[in-house]
């Protein structure tokens, strides 16, 4: 009979801590059950969106009149590239778009990555 108030003893001195504790990690668990169900978000656009943006600025850049604007080009070159970019980290290529200045250099590496983009699968005429 005296183990009856020893165990009352331990539970009453034991439960403040051990609600604390879940008061605590509950947040955190929660967190972690809704992760759990939700699916995850993609970081940019869908892969397809950006291959159609693609052709449809390629096309642009090579239909330009010869009176067009260097301002002009220059704007849709870039939008090119970053579109570029974007399809790069959608699908893993490793790319310098980002460091390189306007010039040859750049248009190499422009060439090597649409390259690089068509053999992973990504239709870019």
């Amino acid at each position: 009979m005296a183990a009856g108030p020893l165990v009352l003893f331990a539970v009453v001195s034991v439960a403040p801590s051990a609600l604390f504790w879940a008061a605590l990690k509950l947040p955190a668990g929660y967190r972690w059950l809704r992760g759990l169900r939700t699916a995850p978000v993609p970081a940019g656009p869908p892969l397809e969106r950006v291959a159609a943006d693609l052709r449809r600025v390629r096309r642009t850049l090579a239909q330009f009149p010869s009176g067009t604007p260097a301002a002009r080009r220059i704007g849709t070159r870039q939008a090119y590239d970053e579109l570029l970019v974007t399809a790069c980290r959608e699908v893993g290529v490793v790319h310098r778009l980002d460091g390189l200045p306007e010039g040859v250099e750049r248009d190499l590496e422009r060439l090597r990555v649409e390259d690089s983009l068509s053999r992973e699968g990504l239709v870019l005429s």
